[in-house]
């Protein structure tokens, strides 16, 4: 009788030990398969449309309104200054690093390593924005549009 107790008992062990290794393995296993990206692809390419949207303090010299960043293209390929004789292309430059700063943080001990902006005016660089290092690993986002015969493309990758 005590025999057969203790094969029971051993027998209910083994079958603990192994419906413990069982949950243990799925539960790494479900870990493991639900790491996220660092950075989507979507968040790329929604900053890119809100940035766009941002106001610059470059007032124009005929309405007084304070240019987006998009608008603040077209001034600065047209050459225009803004209100307070600053250069379009100076304020648009600065804007955008401002924004770039503030929205991504990169550096060695941060999750963002790098970031590039690249602007092309009738597929010729305009103007780029680079900081921090350009990894192998990488998410991007492009924006097209056009105004009077000229078409831009802004380019931008976060790299992580």
């Amino acid at each position: 009788m005590v025999k057969k107790a203790q094969e029971e008992m051993i027998g209910f062990a083994l079958i603990i030990i192994l419906v413990s290794m069982i949950i243990l393995t799925l539960l790494f296993f479900t870990l493991r398969g639900s790491q996220k990206e660092i950075v989507e692809s979507y968040e790329v390419e929604s900053f890119l449309q809100s940035a766009l949207q941002y106001t610059s303090n470059c007032k124009s010299e005929d309405n007084l309104e304070f240019y987006t960043l998009q608008k603040l293209i077209f001034e600065c390929n047209a050459r225009t200054n803004c209100l307070n004789s600053k250069s379009s292309c100076e304020v648009l430059e600065e804007t955008f690093k401002e924004v770039l700063e503030e929205s991504w943080m990169v550096g060695e001990d941060n999750k963002y390593k790098g970031y590039l902006l690249n602007i092309t005016l009738n597929d010729e660089e305009f103007q780029i924005i680079k900081e921090g290092n350009l990894t192998g690993n990488n998410k991007g986002g492009s924006q097209f549009f056009s105004k009077v015969g000229s078409s831009y493309e802004i380019y931008f990758s976060v790299y992580y």
